[in-house]
């Protein structure tokens, strides 16, 4: 098996663009909708742990940016880096996400919000680390 080659630039900028994101999603864009569909109030969101919560936030996506780059190995492009990231986010995490919710009597509206961020973060994901070779 051929060794990988990791550009750390590309999966640190991965990793940033899912901070990016998910500010954008879950404030100005979807974050009323999904705190009361998460069953959260402003109260509740502004009393965690910010700390810890973008800490680990951080580190899990950082990971997850890796994973999907050596996945990619080291022939990838742009276009296929966004198909193979989308395929990840949409069919292997939103759609485990959905599995979970359905069991957890989620709304559906919570699961497309959160399969939605997932999907589109890691297609970005998987551009940033295809285009960045």
């Amino acid at each position: 098996m051929e060794e990988v080659v990791i550009n750390w630039l590309a999966v640190g900028a991965a990793t940033l663009v899912g901070f990016a994101i998910g500010f954008l999603w879950y404030g100005p864009l979807f974050g009323k909708v999904w705190m009361k569909e998460a069953g959260l109030t402003e109260e509740d969101v502004q009393n965690g742990n910010m700390a810890k919560i973008f800490g680990l936030t951080a580190v899990f996506q950082f990971i997850m940016a890796y994973c999907l780059a050596m996945f990619f190995g080291n022939e990838i492009d742009a276009a296929s880096g966004a198909m193979y990231g989308f395929l990840t986010g949409f069919a292997w995490v939103a759609l485990a996400m959905g599995v979970s919710g359905l069991y957890e009597q989620k709304s559906f509206k919570y699961m497309l919000i959160n399969g939605g961020f997932w999907t589109v973060v890691f297609t970005l994901m998987g551009l940033i680390i295809g285009a960045w070779r």
